[in-house]
């Protein structure tokens, strides 16, 4: 893989005239794209968070179709989500199994087609839109088919925490645009938070979809790659934002900011959320980069699993070295993966 350009940014002029007027872009007014739209979110046990954040986005934007995708938990959290979706008129998927986040976006992206949406808005549970962001995604991924388009991230205190990434090609590690870190030599490939994205079905279809090997974590940098093969582009929408309270589903208190660990600053986060996010570093390596770049991913492994432990912060290490037997196996599976895959053998798989 070579490095290609970072993703598109809009105009000053495009995004004045959107802020003026949300309501009428595109050809097309905002309820006539909305209609167009479908929101897909997938769940796991997080009737309770939807209620919070999706509520808010489908009372916002009713003409957009809402499709759930309820990943397999336990009975009780089944049937709290299927109530949720028949009060608020919302389509539920309902997998027998955790199809993880990629698989998920899959049936709900089929379900969303068979619905007759023709603009997909791909959305985290902890996210939320407000209406003329959502309509602005609507008629950017409208006006260019081809485009993968994301907002602005915030989270709830008007902090940015993503305004486009990139991963370095050298050593698989991330920069933002506003990290001072220097990027080493070998390049960079540009991606987009699957926190918040719009594109055409049309495009969703030439990407093949999200690889659902991933599970959890990286798919989007993944999907990011394989819309820029497909001859895609990837668009941040400076003009539009959404919210994002980040850990709001992966923390050991499983979403929630209010328990007594979270009140005292404990950063730790899940068994699920070392062991993807170390692995999937080397699976992306595998599936997407040339043989010696894979080598160097690899040699730095162990460096990027304890950067990726102490996102948890330190105070976990004195409870328990779990996460670090769990950054072990990962890093292990990783490395068995890497040097198996085929660049060309994984382009237009799904």
């Amino acid at each position: 893989m070579t490095a290609t350009p970072e993703p598109t940014l809009s105009t000053d002029a495009a995004e004045t005239a959107e802020s003026a007027a949300p309501e009428n872009v595109g050809g097309l007014s905002g309820h006539e794209l909305l209609s167009r739209t479908a929101v897909v979110v997938v769940s796991y046990d997080s009737a309770a968070l939807l209620e919070r954040t999706l509520a808010r986005v489908a009372e916002d934007s009713p003409e957009a179709r809402i499709v759930v995708v309820d990943n397999y938990s336990t009975p009780a959290a089944r049937e709290e989500l299927v109530a949720l979706a028949s009060s608020r008129g919302w389509e539920a998927v309902l997998p027998q199994t955790n199809t993880g986040f990629g698989g998920g976006m899959n049936l709900g992206a089929a379900r969303a087609r068979e619905l007759g949406a023709d603009l997909l808005v791909l959305l985290n549970p902890d996210a939320v839109i407000a209406r003329a962001d959502l309509i602005r995604l609507a008629a950017r991924a409208y006006a260019d088919r081809s485009a993968l388009v994301a907002p602005v991230l915030k989270d709830s205190t008007g902090r940015i925490v993503s305004d486009g990434i990139v991963v370095c090609l050298a050593d698989g590690s991330m920069r933002s645009r506003r990290s001072p870190r220097p990027i080493p030599p070998g390049g960079t490939q540009p991606w987009l938070s699957g926190a918040c994205l719009a594109l055409s079905t049309d495009l969703f279809e030439a990407a093949g979809g999200f690889d659902a090997r991933y599970f959890l974590y990286w798919e989007d940098v993944d999907f990011s790659a394989r819309v820029l093969a497909a001859g895609g582009s990837l668009d941040l929408a400076r003009g539009a934002v959404a919210v994002h309270d980040e850990g709001g589903t992966h923390s050991e208190a499983q979403g929630s900011h209010d328990s007594q660990d979270s009140e005292q600053g404990d950063r730790s986060k899940s068994d699920i959320y070392y062991y993807y996010n170390v692995r999937n570093r080397l699976l992306y390596a595998g599936l997407h980069l040339d043989r010696a770049t894979q080598r160097r991913w690899v040699a730095t492994a162990g460096r990027a699993a304890r950067e990726i432990v102490l996102r948890g912060g330190r105070r976990q290490l004195l409870r328990t070295r779990r996460p670090l037997i769990t950054a072990a196996q990962a890093t292990r599976d990783g490395t068995e993966t890497a040097p198996g895959s085929s660049p060309r053998r994984a382009a237009g798989r799904r």
